[in-house]
């Protein structure tokens, strides 16, 4: 919580969408104040597939880009389009259509953190 306060008051937060409103300072603090009212309990499951899974899946975004251009089939200035692996179901190719709004806050999910390096 200490670290939400900080980043809104150095200005690092950004509200989009129906989130827009918790740019005011007021309405930040309200918010806030939501948060602490729930008991909030950590837990973290094993991984399904054991350690060498947990590898593999993190390989696959410190060795390579979050996506490589030849998997987007299309891009539109309401859609955007593109290959990916399935890997619960067989590693089958599988298309997904998403608004290009959701297509970067999900690429931005995978973007390493400052310190982090793409190993080559």
């Amino acid at each position: 919580m200490a670290g939400l306060r900080r980043a809104f008051r150095n200005h690092q937060l950004v509200f989009y969408g129906e989130c827009r409103s918790l740019a005011d300072e007021k309405n930040f603090a309200a918010f806030l104040r939501t948060l602490f009212q729930q008991d909030w309990i950590v837990y973290a499951k094993p991984p399904f597939g054991g350690p060498e899974h947990v590898l593999h899946y993190l390989a696959r975004y410190t060795h390579r880009v979050a996506i490589s251009n030849h998997r987007l089939l299309s891009v539109s200035d309401s859609k955007v389009s593109f290959r990916w692996k399935d890997y619960a179901h067989g590693s089958k190719q599988r298309t997904m259509t998403l608004s290009p709004e959701e297509f970067l806050r999900r690429f931005l999910q995978h973007v390493l953190p400052r310190g982090f390096p793409r190993i080559r």
